[in-house]
């Protein structure tokens, strides 16, 4: 049974929160061609829902799992659009939780893959750490599967440091997902900004 830690915090038990039981496949907002959820330019899907409720949390609103307006066909394919621009770098899932809302970011990245192969990456936030996923359900391992980068871990007040790239804590990690893959262990992600 989830319990919630001295920080406020919640956390799950291990395969206790099921995307089955609480997602409502909603959106709580779309941004295309935006420059601040991850490197370049990109088009970024805020899931609705999540169960974490970390203190400090930047985006309350979507951790109601009823906030925004259903995922659909049309803005599946605006996206896929958006995506088609030559700039756009890549695809975002953040929340809410991505890891909660599995069908709908499973339909969207398996549809991102097919059409574009790897040419676009795709990114996620998520309140769970690597270690947490590695035991979860088989939906989250395929969504894990779909990713080039996961920041991984739940957002900590005490830790926020502003001068971190596309994280707000120190706990949070970059993670470089078919790398750490391969290698059975952690592998972190940088960029030419970083060195």
């Amino acid at each position: 049974m989830s319990k919630k830690l001295a920080n406020g915090i919640t956390v799950p038990d291990r395969q206790e929160w099921q995307s089955d039981d609480l997602s409502e496949n909603y959106v709580a907002d779309y941004k295309p061609f935006t420059m601040v959820d991850g490197p370049g330019v990109r088009c970024a899907i805020y899931l609705s829902g999540c169960k974490f409720l970390c203190p400090g949390c930047y985006n309350v609103v979507a951790q109601n799992f009823h906030y925004g307006s259903p995922y659909t066909q049309a803005l599946e394919d605006q996206i896929i659009a958006d995506l088609r621009q030559p700039y756009v770098q890549g695809l975002t899932l953040l929340g809410g939780e991505p890891f909660l809302n599995t069908a709908v970011a499973l339909k969207l990245t398996r549809r991102v893959r097919a059409e574009f192969g790897t040419t676009k990456d795709i990114w996620s936030w998520t309140g769970y750490t690597w270690e947490e996923l590695a035991e979860e359900t088989p939906d989250k391992q395929a969504l894990l599967n779909e990713l080039d980068v996961l920041v991984d871990g739940r957002f900590v007040q005490a830790l926020m440091d502003l001068s971190l790239r596309f994280r707000g804590s120190s706990n949070q990690k970059m993670i470089d997902v078919p790398s750490s893959l391969a290698a059975h262990e952690i592998v972190l992600w940088s960029d030419a900004y970083d060195n």
